[in-house]
């Protein structure tokens, strides 16, 4: 019985320009900051943030489904591999924001300086 090599050069170049795509449209936004993304609020952020942060959560999902080959097994082990961590992100990024937003409340309408 032989072994038959496939090359994975074709998945190698798209895997490559799906994340360069969303890095560039990262970038493209993160120094344009278009008006009607940055002004705008939606739950005590601005929608271009909001944006940033699915790009990044779907960078890392890819990541994870190309390298770590999950693209061949049942959808139900790729659930228990990300959505565990995805739900953590959006645990950390939740605490990071209420808590963040207390210290500025804090530092805003009290009398203490702003030392840093």
């Amino acid at each position: 019985m032989s072994h038959v090599h496939v090359s994975n050069t074709s998945r190698i170049w798209k895997v490559f320009g799906i994340l360069s795509a969303v890095t560039i449209v990262e970038v493209i936004l993160g120094i344009l900051k278009p008006e009607a993304l940055h002004l705008n609020h939606f739950l005590g952020m601005n929608l271009l943030n909001w944006i940033f942060y699915a790009l990044t959560i779907y960078k890392a999902y890819y990541i994870v489904y190309a390298f770590m080959h999950m693209e061949g097994e049942k959808s139900s082990l790729r659930s228990a591999v990300v959505l565990p961590v995805i739900f953590l992100i959006l645990y950390l990024l939740f605490i990071l924001l209420t808590e963040g937003n207390y210290i500025y409340g804090v530092f805003k309408d009290s009398t203490i300086k702003w030392n840093f």
